[in-house]
């Protein structure tokens, strides 16, 4: 049995969810796993299903028709975890760029210290990024500042995905109503978190580029997290 879930979303990531899989497994408290893939074309879900006769208690799948946005697929993770009624959710990349020994960590600020979210934080002591191009380190921590101009947020990494979420956010947020797929959906989870006075915790962590697998960034990406920050604050100021 376990408390927690770490969901982690996948589209052609053969190369590395074994690896993953394992090294949550690996860690000395207990996670469970839930995988969402997005129809990979690569069999990634198979390669799962094959873990699974492994890990038939710990290891899950969950397989959409098609791939449609990196929100959507937590989401649909989300709402499967409260129905198994996890106390705490985890988002986490595939690829190592999220470093599964920090997953403790991330529980204890919510289990022991009192978050109800935290937040594996990139920006929060100075800028720990190994093997980005200096565009994109000033690309991604431009866009947690101008985040936190706009929204008013004390968040300094608020596009990050490596986080915990205690079951009571989840539970509190209208999931049905996130507008967002990319960076955006990190964005409007945390902003939509804060307007209901939800603690949110930053903690370290040292993010890494993928090694395998190709990156699932774009400009249409960029452009949501731009532009929706803006039309989250209008919004949450029209409500008002």
């Amino acid at each position: 049995m376990s408390d927690a879930l770490v969901i982690i979303p996948t589209y052609n990531e053969i190369e590395n969810i074994e690896a993953i899989i394992r090294a949550v497994f690996s860690q000395e408290k207990v996670f469970h796993v839930l995988v969402v893939d997005d129809n990979s074309p690569d069999e990634t879900a198979e390669q799962v299903k094959t873990l699974q006769i492994e890990f038939p208690e710990q290891l899950f799948l969950l397989e959409r028709d098609k791939k449609n946005g990196l929100g959507r697929a937590y989401i649909a993770g989300f709402e499967w975890a409260l129905k198994q009624h996890y106390e705490y959710i985890f988002e986490m990349d595939a690829d190592f760029s999220h470093n599964p020994n920090d997953l403790i960590k991330l529980y204890k600020a919510c289990d022991v210290d009192g978050a109800d979210i935290a937040v594996g934080s990139r920006y929060v002591k100075g800028i720990t990024v190994v093997n980005w191009p200096l565009t994109r380190i000033l690309l991604s921590y431009g866009a947690s500042r101008y985040v936190r101009f706009i929204t008013r947020m004390k968040v300094k990494d608020s596009t990050a995905g490596f986080i915990c979420y205690k079951k009571a956010v989840l539970e509190a947020i209208n999931l049905n109503k996130v507008r967002f797929v990319g960076y955006a959906f990190q964005i409007e989870m945390k902003f939509k978190a804060h307007e209901k006075g939800f603690k949110i915790t930053e903690i370290p962590v040292i993010f890494k580029d993928r090694v395998k697998g190709k990156s699932k960034m774009s400009g249409s990406i960029i452009s949501e997290a731009v532009f929706g920050v803006i039309s989250l604050k209008l919004k949450s100021l029209f409500s008002k």
